[in-house]
């Protein structure tokens, strides 16, 4: 596979297996008992009644897994065949159970599945903090959090849970805006790229009115709102996490073969390579075609170092959605050079 059909190929499935979860959890969750603690004035039960787990993202964790197995194999697949030095073929592989990789894969899996959950922790206590301060009954709050069942499908539709505590924010934000009233405000809905279009001529008609959008009305159009940016969260996640899964196998790879002998670092250049349309960031851009040494870093314009695209130590503004990639090149006329003077000397 090239590195682009890696990511066609595990992208989605990191995306399907985040929406699976957090659909498991809607489903799982028992509303009454979400309602009753509320009622009683007790945010933080109510939360833990929706249980919101890590082990909730197993599939999640499982879909990175492959994905990173993908990424060290592609890399060792795309080195030349070569002679080593007693003219043996050298054989390039990749142990996903090395220690190191296996080091990486972990703290990958972990890192991703903590910033969830408490994400999803502090977003779902902001939002019902944010529903029982607009004076909303439990039963409304709960739902308004865990979503509304369909009467057909039995699934959980709308809610907040999945969602960044960033979305909820600029969805409540939306919310206020359509209930105001104020004909400014309400013509901010417009503007919002993931609204869904079959409502706009209900928020026309309440705007020419003069008339706030509320009760059935308002609870539909904020409910698409939240699945649209679900799926949008979903997408998101799984490029930055396919592309740190994948930048970090490839990398560790290259350092296997070092490791083992079979070339030595300063032999091997990395070279950046930008997926080459205008969605690439300038910063990206800039970087198109550098190169630096297995062992060195790319500085980027905004001054943030990164061993490689997708870099998990790298700030989000650099990897978030990143879709560049790194190319190896192996200099072996230099090691050829090197072991013919080592051998006349």
């Amino acid at each position: 596979m090239t590195f682009d059909e890696l990511l066609a190929t595990y992208e989605p499935r990191l995306a399907v297996a985040f929406r699976e979860a957090v659909d498991h959890i809607k489903s799982s969750i028992i509303l009454a008992r979400v309602v009753e603690r509320l009622e009683r004035g007790d945010v933080n039960g109510a939360i833990e009644a929706m249980q919101l787990e890590p082990e909730a993202f197993s599939a999640l964790e499982i879909a990175l897994q492959e994905a990173f197995n993908a990424g060290g194999t592609n890399a060792v697949g795309e080195l030349p065949k070569v002679m080593d030095p007693q003219d043996n073929r050298v054989i390039w592989r990749f142990g996903v159970r090395n220690p190191v990789a296996e080091a990486i894969l972990r703290d990958l899996s972990s890192t991703m599945v903590t910033h969830i959950t408490e994400d999803q922790r502090q977003g779902v206590r902001q939002a019902l903090e944010q529903g029982l301060a607009r004076g909303a009954n439990p039963r409304a709050t709960a739902l308004d959090v865990v979503g509304r069942q369909n009467r057909v499908t039995g699934r959980r539709e709308g809610g907040v849970i999945g969602l960044t505590r960033y979305q909820i924010e600029f969805i409540d934000r939306a919310r206020g805006n359509l209930a105001s009233g104020d004909p400014d405000l309400m013509k901010k809905y417009f503007e919002l790229k993931t609204r869904d279009k079959r409502f706009d001529r209900s928020v026309s008609t309440a705007i020419r009115e003069g008339k706030p959008i509320t009760g059935e009305t308002l609870t539909r159009i904020i409910g698409r709102l939240n699945d649209k940016n679900l799926l949008l969260r979903g997408e998101m996640l799984a490029r930055t996490e396919t592309m740190m899964a994948l930048g970090s196998a490839r990398d560790e790879a290259i350092r296997q073969q070092i490791e083992a002998g079979k070339v030595q670092a300063q032999d091997v250049t990395k070279i950046w390579r930008s997926a080459g349309d205008s969605r690439v960031r300038h910063t990206h851009r800039v970087l198109n075609g550098k190169g630096v040494g297995i062992v060195e870093t790319f500085q980027s314009p905004s001054g943030a170092l990164l061993r490689y695209p997708g870099d998990p130590r790298a700030p989000i503004m650099e990897t978030s959605g990143c879709r560049c990639r790194l190319e190896y090149k192996i200099d072996y006329i230099g090691a050829v050079v090197r072991r013919y003077r080592a051998e006349v000397a």
